[in-house]
């Protein structure tokens, strides 16, 4: 069997392991079967002559040779889906722009980049979506994503360890805060020192994604009180007295009254760096004006926050 035999479902299921990261993510997502996932892809690589992706205890990581698959066919699939279209008589959108981002950026530097571009450049539809910072890298090698807003924290490593190395630019570096109940003892000054957040109960995030829940320089172990994804309902339960959390300081205007956020001070200096990372390469016009338009928020937002 020779590659230009492949089918074009074997190429749609190889894309969505790329990048979901796991073969059982991906027959999750397309509703099918693992095993029949597993078939697909042990026919792609048998049309290929050379393995495609390395099985891994925690997912799968792609060849270079898989890496090549995985841009191509998502050109393939995404040709594909547009003749479709066509031949339905559905007109072909060529501004349509694939966004990602993780929770903190959806909630601050999304809404008002796309109300923006609603008004500077109205031809270009933004397709977004929310994830973790690894699925949106993932994303981005699959092809399925044009853009991502990432986050970084120090020692600030790359992304992943693939080629060609992701063109990353640092949009905001900002300190963590503490979120606290506005009536909380820890509220009566204009900052927290880091001694006093022994002992305190926190909101962490699910998981052992405690990054952006519990400070990351406590030198006991946490008590943690609640479990929250969602960046509201957690600012909700420190507004209700029902434990306090680490909060970027982008997200400061959105939280609710009953909420107090402060630097903490006396401990290692804790900063998070958002990031807009894509594969590299020209890009698309109105891929461009997309990341202009973030790029411009952001500086916006760091200009609002120090004056």
């Amino acid at each position: 069997m020779a590659f230009n035999d492949a089918s074009l479902t074997a190429l749609r299921v190889f894309r969505e392991v790329a990048e979901r990261g796991t073969l059982t993510a991906a027959a999750a997502a397309l509703g099918y079967t693992q095993s029949a996932v597993s078939r697909q892809i042990a026919a792609l690589e048998r049309a290929a002559g050379t393995p495609l992706m390395e099985r891994r205890h925690d997912g799968v990581r792609l060849t270079p040779a898989g890496r090549i698959v995985a841009r191509r066919a998502s050109a393939v699939v995404d040709q594909i889906d547009a003749t479709a279209r066509e031949l339905a008589g559905i007109p072909e959108d060529r501004a349509t722009v694939r966004l990602g981002w993780f929770a903190s950026a959806g909630a601050a530097l999304v809404p008002p980049t796309l109300a923006r571009l609603r008004q500077t450049h109205p031809g270009i539809t933004v397709i977004g979506r929310e994830g973790a910072t690894p699925a949106l890298v993932r994303a981005l090698r699959a092809g399925t994503l044009d853009l991502a807003l990432v986050s970084s924290v120090p020692p600030y490593r790359p992304l992943d360890a693939e080629t060609p190395a992701l063109r990353v630019q640092v949009l905001i570096e900002r300190s963590l805060r503490v979120a606290v109940p506005s009536d909380h003892p820890l509220a009566r000054g204009e900052h927290i020192d880091v001694v006093d957040l022994r002992g305190q109960s926190w909101i962490a995030g699910p998981g052992d994604d405690t990054s952006m829940g519990v400070w990351p320089g406590l030198d006991e172990r946490p008590v943690i009180a609640h479990t929250v994804r969602d960046w509201l309902a957690k600012l909700r339960l420190v507004a209700a007295g029902c434990g306090i959390t680490t909060i970027p300081a982008s997200l400061v205007p959105a939280c609710p009254p009953g909420v107090r956020v402060l630097p903490v001070r006396g401990g290692p200096s804790e900063h998070r760096r958002l990031l807009l990372a894509r594969l590299p390469g020209p890009l698309p016009e109105p891929v461009a004006r997309v990341a202009d338009t973030l790029r411009t928020l952001a500086v916006e937002a760091v200009r609002d926050a120090n004056d």
